[in-house]
């Protein structure tokens, strides 16, 4: 009954976010109302703020889809896979959003004409560098606050905004992460210990 359940729910969010950018598309982000999307996806108000807390949420409905999928890179990376290969096979191009959505051109065309949604996104970068910078701290085994790793995190995550919402194309982030391969190329050569082997050693 519970799978049931969160497959309506999977439905119904699906649904709301598939509206809204259709009418977002249609007539523009600013000359759509809430309540006009909950209207056309056939839902209450009320049912829209359950899985969206503000409009700008409905075009960006997989962001917690992205940021999982962000630092899975990097933790699920191979033996011999670099923190910044993995990361550049994973962000280069972008995919966003999926295949089964608007595509990725319609998406990134929406953002840059719509001053909310790129503040929404600048926003979004933020939340997704924090969690970026723990797992690439966690990866190498230095404290959650090292600034090394914050700082490629900020390094790498503004890239790519900018060469998702500006005038750049793939071939000129992937100079961006040969520019950063100077001086982050021994970063995380040695893998940090596993937790239990390392607890197993004291």
């Amino acid at each position: 009954m519970s799978g049931l359940r969160e497959r309506k729910k999977a439905q119904t969010r699906k649904r709301l976010a598939d509206t809204a950018f259709t009418l977002f598309r249609e007539r523009g982000f600013e000359n759509v109302t809430v309540a006009e999307i909950a209207d056309a996806a056939e839902v209450a108000v009320s049912t829209l703020f359950a899985y969206f807390p503000c409009k700008e949420a409905l075009v960006f409905d997989a962001e917690d889809e992205y940021e999982r999928a962000l630092t899975a890179a990097v933790r699920d990376r191979g033996p011999d896979v670099s923190i910044l290969d993995a990361l550049e096979a994973h962000l280069v191009p972008v995919a966003q959003p999926t295949a089964s959505g608007p595509s990725g051109e319609d998406f990134v065309e929406l953002v840059k004409a719509t001053p909310a949604l790129l503040d929404y996104a600048s926003r979004l970068r933020h939340r997704w560098e924090a969690s970026l910078a723990a797992t690439l701290a966690q990866e190498v085994g230095v404290p959650a606050d090292d600034l090394l790793a914050k700082t490629l995190a900020r390094f790498v995550l503004d890239a790519n905004f900018l060469a998702t919402y500006g005038d750049h194309t793939p071939d000129d982030l992937k100079t961006v992460f040969e520019r950063l391969r100077y001086g982050w190329a021994d970063f995380g050569a040695g893998r940090a210990p596993d937790s239990a082997a390392a607890a197993a050693a004291e």
